[in-house]
């Protein structure tokens, strides 16, 4: 996968169902880059992908005690 924009962040996370505005999708889209520009040597050799949405998914869960 090649380092995503705002834009595929956004689609990325409606997919995921935590659907997010344009300047979520862009802080995401920065914060994530240096692990894309980080894992770039070693993209597809690896047995995971590095998206976007699943760090809404634990950002928005409820943590039960």
């Amino acid at each position: 996968m090649t380092k995503p924009g705002p834009k595929e962040v956004k689609v990325l996370t409606e997919i995921a169902g935590v659907p997010q505005d344009s300047e979520v999708s862009a802080r995401i889209a920065n914060s994530i880059g240096p692990a894309f520009d980080g894992f770039a040597a070693v993209a597809g050799t690896l047995p995971f992908d590095l998206e976007p949405a699943s760090f809404l998914l634990v950002q928005n869960a409820k943590v039960s005690k």
